[in-house]
């Protein structure tokens, strides 16, 4: 969740990318070395909705890079004890960064996992959104959800547990009960209830509704 505004350094280096793609000789060589755009799935939903679940069950189906909302929590991590001073301005530089390296080399597909809370985290989705056309590429959003008691039977699972996220269902219903988790603001976002399929067929169903079978 967005809690601060990017960082100024962070802004600066964006303004630079900026100014150098509307170079026309770049913008060709760039096309020329790297012509694959960038599709960004953006699997988003609240804690324990089956995002990463779903996430590896389609890159078994298609090639493609894992970008867990959680790696870069992990990183900022080794610098900083949770939500201290500097911990969320390093998690969404991170996530700019990583996700613009991508776009710059040709990355096809990256599926990426969030945690999507409307308003608060409008902004950073529309900075993720802004990295990833500057390449050409496309944000293809789609929302997982299931039924309150659902999440709260997997909120402590071992995996979940052993990566360090959300394992209380006192903590989730708290986050439930707190925050408004919705689809993010774009036609065309796919929702679908994790609680009624299998990972395997949610998988199946975002593939077929983008057309990433040639991703």
């Amino acid at each position: 969740m967005n809690y601060f505004r990017v960082p100024d350094a962070a802004q600066r280096f964006f303004a630079m990318r900026r100014s150098a793609i509307h170079n026309p000789l770049l913008a060709l060589f760039r096309h020329s070395r790297y012509p694959s755009a960038m599709k960004l799935l953006f699997l988003h939903g609240a804690p324990a909705t089956g995002k990463l679940t779903v996430a590896r069950a389609l890159l078994q189906l298609v090639p493609g890079r894992l970008f867990d909302n959680h790696t870069s929590i992990d990183l900022a991590r080794t610098m900083f004890e949770f939500g201290a001073p500097g911990f969320w301005e390093l998690i969404h530089s991170t996530r700019y960064l990583a996700l613009d390296a991508a776009g710059e080399h040709g990355i096809p597909l990256v599926v990426m996992t969030f945690c999507f809370v409307e308003p608060d985290d409008l902004p950073q989705f529309q900075k993720i959104e802004e990295v990833a056309q500057r390449h050409g590429g496309e944000l293809l959003p789609v929302f997982l959800h299931c039924s309150r008691e659902e999440a709260l039977r997997r909120v402590g699972n071992a995996d979940r547990v052993e990566r360090r996220k959300m394992a209380s269902a006192e903590a989730l219903t708290k986050y439930l009960d707190d925050y408004n988790f919705t689809p993010v603001p774009r036609p065309g976002c796919l929702a679908i209830d994790t609680g009624a399929m299998p990972p395997e067929a949610a998988a199946r169903e975002i593939i077929g509704h983008f057309g990433l079978g040639a991703a």
